[in-house]
């Protein structure tokens, strides 16, 4: 279901390694004893933020050692091994790696503790030769103006919402885990919930979201998912939340910008990292929210926070 795969971030000056995880149906990530895990969706793991460096590892055991600050409502600062969830990225694991990682407390009897979502934000050993390079959204970025196709066939592009706040996320319409694009739109449409209550903030804001596969994803198919989430088969539905797609040429560009690891498998489905953003009226970006950790009260608080006088 999910895959964890390599790719590499750029912002600024660094080259952070991300070990990305993503939408794909038919595939599990091998656990530490090397076998299929039964478990691999990760709604059925309680997941706390990690951030250490590496002490050791071993590939015999399918262990990293991590020397890790305290982690928040889970435990102190402390150095102990821990089970990778796929034993495949240890080999591009170093000892003097500073990380990031998710620590993944499975839910079900016996289920295990791993470490997963490994992002390398300090490199001791810089053996990597990068073949793309992503952009990690930074508070400040100027936006460019990039063209996407809607769900009414018209050409949209980022800079004619200039003047408002544009919340801008990425889903494919045939995404098989809930937990992935669904909830992305599901928090979109409680978001679009609150902000219609909200005559003075509704006005300043716009919502897009982008698909990555233009090969499925038509106008029309992004016009019927739409309609799912707004509720309404309204042609006035899409006035403050439009649904679109790149062509084919522009998608890498537009990826690689926001930060979005795309891969296609050969059944189809697509292994991807998720990514949401922020950008303020004026085209530059406000926030960024990687993941799918963030709620719709979360935007509607930045976006008050955006608009402090309304």
């Amino acid at each position: 279901m999910m895959r964890t795969r390599l790719r590499f971030l750029a912002a600024f000056l660094l080259l952070p390694l991300a070990i990305a995880i993503g939408c794909h149906a038919g595939h599990h990530p091998q656990t530490a004893s090397g076998s299929d895990s039964a478990d691999s969706d990760d709604s059925q793991f309680k997941v706390y933020p990690l951030r250490g460096t590496i002490v050791a590892t071993d590939p015999a055991t399918g262990e990293v050692t991590i020397s890790h600050e305290a982690i928040p409502g889970y435990m102190d600062a402390m150095t102990m091994p821990y089970k990778l969830r796929d034993t495949r990225i240890i080999g591009e694991l170093h000892p003097g790696d500073k990380v990031t990682a998710d620590l993944m407390i499975s839910q079900i009897p016996d289920g295990g503790v791993f470490v997963d979502h490994f992002v390398v934000i300090g490199q001791a050993k810089p053996d990597y030769k990068p073949t793309v390079l992503f952009h990690v959204p930074q508070p400040g970025d100027i936006v460019p103006d990039f063209r996407l196709t809607n769900q009414d066939g018209r050409l949209v592009h980022l800079h004619q919402f200039r003047g408002k706040a544009l919340l801008l996320t990425f889903i494919y319409t045939r995404c098989p885990l809930p937990d992935f694009c669904p909830r992305v739109t599901r928090n979109f449409a409680a978001l679009e919930k609150s902000l219609s209550q909200d005559q003075a903030l509704y006005a300043k804001t716009h919502l897009l979201c982008a698909s990555f596969d233009p090969q499925h994803d038509t106008p029309a198919r992004l016009k019927s998912y739409g309609e799912e989430y707004i509720g309404s088969s309204d042609p006035h539905g899409f006035a403050h939340w439009d649904f679109a797609v790149p062509t084919a040429r522009n998608l890498p560009s537009l990826a690689h910008y926001f930060d979005v690891g795309i891969t296609d498998e050969a059944d189809e489905t697509i292994t991807h990292t998720l990514s949401t953003t922020l950008i303020g009226p004026d085209g530059k970006v406000v926030q960024f929210y990687p993941g799918n950790d963030w709620t719709a009260q979360q935007l509607l608080a930045d976006l008050k926070r955006l608009y402090p006088g309304l």
